[in-house]
């Protein structure tokens, strides 16, 4: 099995295809999106995970805004920080390629890869899903990522690591 076919088999994300649509602009919405992940309708938690999932299957984002978009509309949204979290993690081996194969706060899997890869804003983790998205790494996985980060030198500078997919990802240099 090709590494393309393992990835496309481990990743689980469902996107309405919002690309093909294009609704008028309807205005603002009272929905919100915590930086801990959690959405809120008027300042009310969205509790059902199901409904979260349902908006987050027609969520786009446009120069930096958030908006939700259906074949009939499309309301502004605001955004805390991102709109999803990396909550959990592990590591695979297929052919001896390693893999790391993130889940979010709203149950997508991702693989870490240059599709999918690790950026870092302000020594804060983030990374970038489908369609320009993006998810930051909750603190608790950037800490377990650091454990088992391997360290390598660089032009002179430490740094640490983690490979995933073929592909090397620099989390910070040691200081």
């Amino acid at each position: 099995m090709s590494l393309n076919r393992l990835i496309a088999d481990l990743e689980k994300h469902q996107h309405a295809p919002t690309e093909l649509w294009d609704p008028p602009y309807c205005g603002e919405i009272p929905i919100h999106i915590a930086s801990n992940g959690d959405w809120f309708y008027q300042g009310s938690q969205i509790k059902r995970s199901a409904l979260v999932k349902l908006f987050a299957s027609v969520l786009v984002v446009e120069d930096g805004e958030y908006f939700l978009i259906t074949p009939a509309e499309k309301v502004k949204i605001t955004v805390e920080d991102t709109p999803f979290v990396v909550v959990d993690w592990r590591q695979l081996e297929e052919n001896g390629q390693q893999l790391l194969l993130l889940t979010t706060n709203i149950g997508d899997t991702l693989v870490l890869s240059s599709e999918h890869s690790l950026t870092m804003k302000n020594g804060v983790p983030y990374i970038v899903m489908q369609r320009g998205l993006t998810a930051r790494v909750h603190r608790n996985v950037f800490y377990q990522w650091v454990s088992h980060a391997e360290s390598r030198t660089v032009d002179g500078q430490e740094q640490w690591y983690l490979s995933s997919a073929g592909e090397t990802f620099v989390l910070g240099n040691v200081e």
